[in-house]
């Protein structure tokens, strides 16, 4: 006769699962994600007094496993999943001020975004998927314990020049371009300032002539990165998203992307930052 154990049994690592859930007869068992497990054979006697001896460690273990949130079975999302495991998702950065809208179960832009913005915030890689670090952060947010929430609405026009500058990821790189269908470096800054009701000059050497000098350890989101690529001076910029990383239009990527400020190529050819709003 299976043993159900409900509310406990989706927590369980699926080795524990196969014991609790039904005498192990030679048969082939399902899982509860659909894995085949082979049993060959019946289980000697031996082995069923170890499983007895073990269990209530096996158990204990289990139940501190589902009570913390660590490891937890939940899969990789990002952009294009859906379900009630994104509406979680959704609802815990929705209470921590990064998602805005009306949580669907959707794993759209705005997903996304609120994501990166998430990640950003807490030291994470900002790659808008949510994997194991992202899901051990969200867990303690959902447990209640203290983590990076997002600044207030309109509190810094830089934190909103970076949601907007998020929002555009993925758009073709195009010379010369200005938006909002294609974008060149200087061109994306000047259009995403332009957004928060900041006029920058549209060359990348007049945008590094604007704006606070800033001290590459001082840098903070909105500040804008610049180095020295295919010619001499400043000949590209990027805006600064935090955790050491910047959104820029990239030839060499053909987007809009996210890279490390500590790329080699980068880093080789930084010359500073500037800050333009105060």
């Amino acid at each position: 006769m299976p043993i159900v154990l409900e509310g406990i049994y989706e927590n369980l690592p699926n080795c524990i699962v196969l014991i609790i859930y039904e005498k192990m007869e030679g048969k082939v068992r399902r899982d509860r994600r659909g894995f085949k497990w082979y049993c060959p054979g019946r289980i000697l006697p031996t082995s069923k007094i170890a499983i007895i001896l073990i269990f209530p460690v096996l158990l204990f273990v289990s139940l501190i496993w589902a009570a913390t949130g660590e490891g937890h079975p939940e899969r990789i999302l990002k952009r294009g999943a859906s379900g009630e495991t994104v509406l979680k998702v959704q609802e815990i950065l929705s209470t921590l001020g990064f998602f805005t809208a009306r949580p669907d179960g959707i794993y759209g832009q705005e997903t996304e975004i609120a994501v990166i913005q998430f990640q950003c915030a807490n030291g994470l890689t900002p790659d808008g998927v949510v994997g194991p670090e992202t899901w051990g952060i969200l867990h303690k947010a959902a447990r209640g314990e203290a983590v990076n929430r997002a600044l207030p609405a309109g509190a810094r026009r830089a934190e909103e020049a970076v949601s907007i500058a998020l929002a555009y990821l993925g758009t073709p790189y195009v010379w010369s371009g200005s938006g909002p269908s294609g974008f060149d470096c200087s061109g994306f800054v000047a259009y995403i300032y332009g957004k928060v009701g900041i006029e920058l000059p549209r060359m990348a050497d007049e945008q590094f002539a604007a704006g606070i000098p800033i001290a590459a350890g001082n840098l903070q989101p909105g500040d804008l990165v610049f180095f020295s690529t295919y010619e001499p001076g400043p000949s590209h910029v990027g805006i600064y998203i935090g955790n050491a990383m910047f959104v820029h239009a990239s030839s060499g990527a053909g987007k809009v992307t996210i890279t490390p400020m500590a790329k080699p190529y980068y880093q080789a050819r930084y010359l500073g930052a500037r800050r333009i709003i105060k």
